[in-house]
């Protein structure tokens, strides 16, 4: 993996988060819907965006052929079927949590999320770690535990978060499909059910007593796509085990949310488990930039040794012409 290519990575993943965060306060401004009208409408508002990022990245001929193949292969649909289903239910959540005062608990599960997807790639797709990955690691497993003791248990927005997305990703490296166009095809696949929700629900009614919502449901929607579209690819971009842990920064940026601007308590003994992941955290980040100025220093090296030897064949032939001259 050349340098551009993690670097880019590394800079899509934290986009990511930082929009993830912003938007897990947008919704207190979407009032009075509720989260299955968010989610409903954030479908909706995401799935022409998604369709305008394949079409502006010219990924426009690989839609149309992944189309016709999911028309002619009932497996691979049934793959893209769940795995939109997966993803649904996390887009979901998300949402629903903030409006509920559960932003903590599905924060908690972004913190445990990056411990599983590292474990997952340690251990299935067998990605080495390095000191300080290891390290990140065992000071994230220090404040889990320190949760799990605390609590005696884990709420199931946490589980959700933390055990739904994995199998998600998994199941996308299966499909083995561009990144962004996957993106497009689980919107166009969860959007019918959308919209039937909205229909049911009576949402149109509520959105016309509020016509402000005409304005921040499509922001809703173009924040969704971008967020998306930069996580998504930055999954095909890194190791699976470097994307998990960088996926702390995101919960770091949801806690600081949930306390600030949403106004959740925060106690002394959730100190326990926040304060070694965000060391967990700072680890991640000087690991990401030692890794960036290593494939850096090594693509460089690569340059200047062809440089080198056709600097040294440039002498050699030098040389054998003077001696022919001599002689």
């Amino acid at each position: 993996m050349n340098q551009h290519v993690l670097g880019r990575g590394i800079a899509l993943s934290v986009a990511a988060s930082a929009l993830f965060a912003l938007m897990s306060g947008y919704t207190t401004w979407l009032t009075p819907l509720d989260g299955l009208d968010i989610f409903a409408w954030r479908i909706v508002w995401t799935m022409p965006g998604a369709v305008a990022l394949v079409a502006w990245r010219s990924r426009w001929p690989q839609l149309c052929t992944l189309l016709a193949k999911l028309a002619q292969t009932p497996r691979l649909l049934a793959g893209f079927a769940v795995a939109a289903a997966l993803l649904g239910v996390q887009l979901w959540i998300f949402l629903w949590a903030p409006l509920h005062g559960r932003a903590l608990d599905v924060s908690l599960g972004y913190f445990l999320l990056p411990l599983v997807m590292v474990l997952i790639g340690r251990f299935h797709y067998r990605e080495p770690l390095d000191g300080l990955q290891w390290a990140g690691v065992a000071f994230a497993t220090v404040g889990v535990l320190h949760e799990l003791l605390v609590t005696r248990a884990f709420s199931w927005p946490t589980l959700v978060v933390a055990l739904g997305y994995p199998p998600y990703f998994m199941l996308r490296r299966r499909l083995n499909a561009d990144p962004l166009v996957s993106f497009a095809v689980e919107m166009m696949l969860i959007a019918p059910f959308a919209v039937a929700m909205l229909v049911m629900r009576d949402s149109l009614a509520v959105v016309e007593a509020r016509p402000v919502l005409w304005l921040l449901l499509p922001g809703l929607g173009a924040l969704s796509t971008v967020a998306l579209g930069s996580y998504l690819r930055s999954s095909r971009y890194l190791p699976l085990a470097l994307f998990g842990i960088l996926g702390y920064v995101e919960p770091v940026l949801l806690v600081g949310v949930a306390v600030l601007l949403l106004g959740e308590p925060f106690s002394m003994q959730q100190i326990g488990t926040y304060v070694p992941i965000w060391i967990s955290v700072a680890l991640t980040a000087v690991h990401s930039v030692r890794l960036v100025k290593r494939e850096r220093l090594e693509r460089a090296e690569r340059r200047v040794l062809p440089m080198t030897e056709q600097h040294a064949s440039a002498e050699h032939e030098s040389g054998v012409a003077q001696v022919e001259k001599v002689d």
